[in-house]
């Protein structure tokens, strides 16, 4: 026993977590993609093996995600904003109500059923494999929207980031192309929005899922030390390093097919994450 929790459950999800860490960097490594789209659908089955409950699997998902994109997320912004590439203006902009979305995200997470996360990452991801699978992009004008437009849109992206998992740069990618922006311009501003999404999105996961390791004490994956709240502990240290080795071979995969194959493929990989989703609200 360690900390309470027996030998072969902890082996057993620190095997998985390793698991589900290399395949996530594979998969990031394929589609060009870093953030909860990838990670929440592969820990939610790695979860489900270790016999975390669905009423807590899903937030532990998300907020276990949001800790995990924090450095990538800093680190992208850095290399971005280092050449100049990041639209500082729509980044002040939407700062406030990203990360007031963000405070709201994770408060609606503390009571929220399970249906709710996975209705989010439903419609989410079902608009991005929509607009992948279609090669059709929303075009709602130039410039950006007025100040009333980018606060809702600011509340609306930390929203939806928040409880999905995802770092905001699917989201603020759409947006900011719907206005005319250049898809490299809409990926280094969005990756400012990883950092105001991921830090207190974590930390709200984290008061959100306090209470639970009381609650459900025969589950391992959500007691002290190996989480805090929503927020696995283990994952995050044993997430990164496999997922960071692999993703060159991803890469390399990558490199090796045309970027509409590329497209296409992350296009369906979306869409049977949202089936699966579905079929469990509908199942359940």
């Amino acid at each position: 026993m360690l900390f309470g929790v027996p030998y072969d459950q902890l082996a057993i999800l620190a095997v998985g977590l390793l698991a589900a860490g290399a395949a996530t960097g594979i998969l990031a490594g394929v589609f060009g993609v870093g953030g909860g789209a990838v990670i929440v659908p592969v820990l939610y089955e790695l979860f489900g093996v270790v016999g975390v409950p669905l009423e807590i699997r899903m937030p532990l998902c998300v907020g276990t995600s949001l800790a995990i994109i924090i450095p990538t997320s800093i680190r992208s912004f850095q290399a971005h904003r280092a050449k100049g590439a990041v639209d500082m203006e729509v980044l002040r902009a939407w700062a406030v109500p990203v990360v007031v979305g963000v405070i709201v995200g994770s408060a609606v997470a503390r009571y929220a059923p399970p249906g709710v996360f996975k209705a989010v990452f439903i419609f989410v991801a079902g608009l991005s494999a929509y607009r992948l699978l279609t090669g059709k992009e929303l075009k709602f004008g130039t410039g950006m929207p007025g100040p009333a437009g980018m606060v809702a849109s600011g509340g609306i992206i930390g929203v939806l980031s928040s409880l999905m998992g995802i770092g905001g740069g699917q989201l603020g990618n759409l947006v900011m192309m719907a206005y005319g922006h250049t898809i490299h311009k809409a990926i280094a501003t969005s990756s400012g929005l990883g950092v105001l999404i991921s830090i207190p999105g974590a930390l709200g996961y984290i008061y959100a899922g306090w209470p639970k390791a009381a609650e459900f004490p025969q589950v391992a994956a959500i007691q002290f030390p190996f989480a805090l709240g929503y927020v696995s502990l283990i994952g995050f240290l044993l997430f990164i390093p496999t997922s960071i080795w692999t993703a060159p071979i991803g890469a390399r995969i990558a490199h090796s097919l045309p970027k509409r194959k590329l497209e296409v493929a992350f296009g369906l990989f979306l869409l049977i994450v949202c089936l699966r989703f579905l079929w469990d609200v509908v199942a359940r």
